[in-house]
């Protein structure tokens, strides 16, 4: 592969893709959001339907979006015809006004799925590395190993949280890239400001630092610590932040990087000139700061993940100390069995392969559905 790729010769080869060339299964489940263990693979195919199934396995918000996005997507309803560059620009300042920067400094894709692919792409075609700790979440450095890339991974700690200690000692001359997601996908964890804060600005020195903030509201606000503060003067910090998890607007896809303007040009020349929608755009101008909101989805969230917690700690199963909307665990007996034993019980998880073992991943859903779980999980692993 050529060590640089055009706009046109991406597109070209994006054509190849559609006009028939077939994506192995192989590519597919590597470049799935999150890695398909090999319970996965022996038990479910990829035309399994979720119809009637309680989704846990997706890291929903089960309580949105919020009244204010409904009404403000009914409303851009009338709009559907037009291609959205104003409305694109108007949420573009809101955004820039929010996080404290210019407009300039802004990049909105369709999720921050889109501009994790877009980047992955971008410094994976300059070979070298990319690093991250693992398990998190991997769509970045799937793509940049598809380009040239290699992926360094580092060990999560005891605690399953990030050792940043150990990411800073793994970067090497040719690490294009550093992926720090805080808090993590698939653990929940979070770890303070000052340790993720002081590992950007050194690790910034020597690569591009790109923080994944998607989890960062489901923490109190006095705990939400971006680390936007530092892009104004630091080009090698790029901050992806979504509307999926707190705002609850998975299904419209509107994500957004906080960078420095070289930066996310280098980035967007993968992408699309206007990816979102009208009504996706219209949702996040709405949602955008509705604090209300926000708090409600916290506080159910919070409680229903202690139904949770409390089953672990009762059977005394290990869990890492979750602050979001997901929790990872030790999967305590086979996990194709634990699948299809909560399938016909109407519950989807994740199970997730680390370190020679297989783990449970469970996002958290409503109370209801939290409670009627671990009831149908206890019964899985009897």
């Amino acid at each position: 592969m050529r060590k640089s790729l055009s706009r046109r010769d991406w597109f070209k080869s994006t054509l190849a893709l559609t006009a028939g060339v077939t994506l192995t299964s192989a590519l597919t489940e590597h470049l799935m959001a999150a890695p398909m263990s090999e319970a996965e693979r022996a038990y479910f195919d990829f035309g399994i339907s979720a119809t009637q199934k309680v989704r846990l396995n997706s890291n929903e918000n089960p309580y949105g979006p919020s009244e204010k996005a409904k009404k403000a997507v009914i409303e851009s309803l009338s709009r559907g015809n037009r291609y959205a560059f104003n409305e694109l620009e108007e949420l573009k300042k809101m955004i820039a006004g929010k996080e404290g920067v210019d407009a300039s400094f802004v990049l909105i894709g369709a999720g921050s799925g889109e501009l994790l692919v877009q980047t992955g792409i971008a410094y994976g075609l300059e070979g070298g590395r990319v690093l991250s700790a693992y398990p998190t979440f991997p769509l970045l450095m799937n793509y940049a190993q598809e380009m040239k890339a290699t992926w360094d991974k580092v060990d999560l700690t005891e605690k399953l949280e990030h050792n940043y200690e150990a990411l800073a000692s793994a970067i090497k001359s040719d690490t294009r890239l550093v992926f720090s997601c805080n808090p993590n996908n698939p653990t929940g964890t979070v770890v303070s400001d000052a340790i993720v804060r002081g590992f950007c600005q050194e690790a910034s020195k020597k690569t591009l630092v790109y923080a994944d903030e998607a989890y960062l509201e489901f923490l109190e606000l006095g705990q939400q610590e971006s680390m936007v503060s530092l892009v104004q003067n630091n080009p090698n910090v790029v901050v992806s932040k979504t509307f999926s998890k707190i705002y609850g607007l998975a299904g419209l896809r509107i994500g957004y990087l906080v960078g420095h303007p070289d930066t996310l040009k280098k980035i967007a020349q993968y992408g699309d000139t206007i990816s979102p929608s009208q009504t996706a755009i219209a949702a996040a101008k709405a949602s955008l700061g509705d604090e209300d909101f926000m708090k409600l989805t916290r506080e159910k969230n919070s409680i229903a993940r202690k139904v949770l917690t409390d089953y672990l700690d009762q059977k005394k199963i290990f869990y890492g100390k979750s602050m979001t909307n997901v929790v990872l665990f030790p999967a305590p007996k086979d996990g194709k069995k634990i699948l299809s034993q909560l399938d016909e019980r109407g519950f989807l998880i994740r199970i997730w392969d680390y370190q020679g073992k297989e783990w449970c991943r469970v996002s958290i859903g409503t109370l209801d559905e939290m409670k009627n779980f671990v009831k149908a999980f206890d019964e899985a692993i009897a």
